[in-house]
């Protein structure tokens, strides 16, 4: 089997799905592989060409146009499998609004929101509503790009400003008190639990997570009842979003209660990442869990 590591893309992402790409292609088994072969994406229109003669493509690309359906899309036309989540399950995940509005329908905690896609929309009373201080972020993105942390209404407008650069809708957030975990899904398995605290910045943001010792991330077993809600909330929004493969989950615990935050279909995937971290406190090394994904894809 021809395999071909797909990175760079087009989105604001783009440096990260590098580095995702070069892990990939550094640790995955030639033993086992016919060929491992890098694939540059720099626009859309070098997809159909660039993917010619391989048997599948290990997406490595964030953000827009790797993360939301359409890459999945084109290489669905063209009869190529490809890692991860398929067309819908990408595109519901990639809009944050969306899959609240979902994990909400199924009884699962979430920090309230609004969204505005225009300066022109900012309705202050509801962001009163909502209460100070507030996330404002793109509604579709990732990796805590133009992601702000807004202590009162003066910086609103300033923020979605800078946010509707990015994209065409921001999510304006809620604030909830409590500790970061994230939840990594493997095949419907839910992996050990990862509690991140940020040591650097006011919350896990770019620099904490890209920045050498920017945060610390470590294995963490909840009492439990606490436990098997995580749990149980990965294993919902696993069903209800139509993941397969694997899948990111992040939460923040609050009073006992996971609240969710959003779902990461194809999250970062150096050797250094939180799903690796996870899949290694389960005693799967890095190595194996690019070909488990492989694997998993294919059924």
């Amino acid at each position: 089997m021809r395999i071909g590591v797909i990175m760079g893309g087009i989105s604001t992402e783009r440096e990260i799905s590098f580095k995702s790409g070069a892990e990939v292609m550094k640790y995955m088994h030639r033993d086992k592989y016919d060929q491992v072969i890098p694939i540059m994406i720099d626009d859309k229109k070098d997809v159909i060409e660039r993917v010619k003669g391989i048997d599948f493509a290990f997406l490595a690309l964030h953000g827009k146009f790797g993360e939301d359906g359409t890459i999945q899309g084109a290489l669905e036309t063209i009869g190529i499998p490809y890692s991860g989540c398929g067309v819908l399950s990408s595109a519901i995940c990639m809009n944050k609004s969306l899959t609240k509005t979902i994990v909400k329908q199924y009884g699962l905690a979430t920090p309230d929101w609004i969204t505005f896609r225009s300066i022109d929309e900012i309705d202050y009373d509801a962001l009163n509503r909502l209460g100070y201080p507030l996330f404002i972020k793109p509604n579709h993105g990732g990796s805590s790009v133009a992601t702000f942390f807004i202590q009162n209404e003066s910086e609103v407008k300033s923020a979605v400003h800078e946010v509707l650069k990015y994209d065409t809708e921001a999510i304006v957030e809620q604030y909830v008190n409590g500790e970061e975990i994230t939840s990594f899904v493997l095949n419907g398995e839910v992996f050990p639990t990862l509690l991140i605290k940020a040591n650097k910045g006011e919350f896990f943001n770019y620099e904490s997570k890209y920045h050498e010792q920017g945060a610390k991330e470590e294995v963490v077993e909840y009492d439990e009842e606490l436990q098997n809600k995580i749990n149980e909330a990965s294993k919902i929004m696993w069903r209800e979003l139509y993941c397969k493969c694997y899948v990111r989950f992040d939460m923040i615990i609050a009073r006992g209660v996971p609240y969710i935050l959003e779902a990461n279909t194809l999250p970062g995937l150096t050797s250094a990442s939180l799903i690796p971290k996870s899949a290694r406190a389960r005693g799967m090394e890095y190595p194996e869990l690019l070909d488990k994904i492989i694997e998993y894809s294919l059924v």
